[in-house]
């Protein structure tokens, strides 16, 4: 667990610490804060499975050429992070207390989005804007377990985001699970199970914690499944039984159904 500033040893403490330094370089007095979330915030970041996950807020829309030199940051910064990594958005003080849903964004950045930057830096600065509702958890992650790096203090820049958000936006992210549960096994199986921890128990979990709740509530007939996908967060090669994972998704969607 992650205690004040401190951070677990396996977690690239000098890139964490190093975004959060070069944002405050980079944006001035138009920063807010830098906020980390995700499974590097929640004790179970792992080095080959794992990204590192920022907000950054901002008091004022960004300029191109701020956006320009913030990104070729990122750029470098992700270059440098093992796994799969910097993950990052950007957005508006104004939109985060109170919060706004679907939240806009100024500026967003993940591996999948790297060779467009690459190739077309002016274009993507130009066109990556627009609102996400994939925000509304983590703005909810980073209320419940998120860690401040620098800047205002979580309570004073993130209003409560309502209930109704939040599920709409994790509906949203496990809605057609069945159908894409065989290419993204890992991921489906253990968010599937947080998303029902926190419905039944009102818990905000990561993926691994999701996991290991799922092995502690859930049918026995899943736990192989969850063992599974839990060691591929691991690291460790899976061998998952396809029927199996799709019955799971539908299972787990009819469970979900329930409380919604």
């Amino acid at each position: 667990m992650l205690h004040g500033n401190e951070l677990e040893i396996e977690l690239p403490a000098e890139l964490v610490t190093g975004f959060a330094e070069k944002s405050k370089t980079i944006l001035g007095d138009n920063l807010v804060g830098v906020y980390l979330h995700g499974s590097a915030a929640m004790g179970c970041y792992h080095p080959e499975k794992s990204d590192l996950d920022f907000i950054v807020v901002v008091k004022h829309e960004m300029s191109k050429e701020s956006k320009r030199a913030f990104m070729d940051m990122v750029v470098a910064q992700h270059a440098q992070t093992p796994g799969k990594g910097i993950e990052m958005s950007v957005v508006l003080q104004k939109d985060c207390r109170p919060f706004a849903y679907a939240t806009p964004f100024e500026l967003h950045f993940s591996e999948r989005h790297l060779k467009w930057y690459q190739e077309y830096p002016e274009d993507y600065v130009q066109k990556m804007i627009g609102a996400d509702k994939d925000l509304a958890a983590h703005f909810t992650v980073i209320r419940a377990r998120g860690r401040c790096l620098c800047g205002l203090p979580i309570d004073e820049v993130f209003g409560e985001v309502p209930e109704q958000d939040y599920l709409d936006a994790l509906w949203y992210d496990i809605g057609d699970a069945p159908e894409e549960i065989a290419e993204n096994t890992m991921y489906l199986t253990l968010n599937l199970a947080r998303v029902l921890a926190y419905l039944q128990e009102k818990k905000v979990l990561s993926k691994q914690e999701g996991g290991e709740w799922g092995l502690r509530n859930l049918p026995k007939e899943y736990h192989g499944l969850l063992r599974e996908a839990l060691q591929e967060y691991q690291g460790d090669a899976p061998v998952y039984d396809m029927e199996l994972a799709k019955e799971y998704a539908e299972f787990m969607l009819s469970e979900i159904r329930k409380r919604v």
